[in-house]
């Protein structure tokens, strides 16, 4: 099984950036603990903080890989063409969330991904990956 982990803006800066929110670990080391989870998938993982670059990783994956799991950070809720994106694509689409995004500014209950994908996990930590994850398999 192939499932590619496409991460949106600041999402590099795990680790360091608000840790009270997002945690103290950065997505390479959580990467790393992913794939010793689940040694029989093959994953592959890309981040950018270029909504065009997003863009094009989703059309690049999004006809060969069995799942791609999505965390658009702040293009969630400003990117009509990411929810497009996924709207072309076969491939099936979660959509994660580290933080909960309902319990925080207004402005970010607003989801342009949320509709256009198979489901959504927000809250639940980088724990979030792993059950989407669980749910491909």
């Amino acid at each position: 099984m192939n499932i590619a982990i496409i991460n949106g803006p600041n999402l590099n800066l795990l680790g360091t950036r608000e840790p009270d929110v997002y945690g103290s670990k950065t997505f390479e080391q959580y990467f790393e603990e992913l794939r010793k989870l689940f040694p029989a998938v093959e994953f592959s993982y890309f981040q950018s903080n270029i909504e065009g670059e997003l863009i094009d990783q989703l059309q690049k994956v999004g006809f060969s890989y069995d799942g791609i799991i999505i965390n658009p950070g702040g293009y969630t809720h400003t990117s009509v063409a990411i929810g497009d994106a996924i709207a072309a694509i076969t491939t099936p689409v979660i959509e994660v969330h580290i933080s909960n995004v309902h319990a925080r500014e207004a402005f970010r209950q607003l989801s342009h991904v949320s509709a256009k994908a198979r489901g959504t996990i927000v809250g639940l930590g980088l724990r979030g990956y792993e059950l989407a994850v669980r749910y491909f398999l």
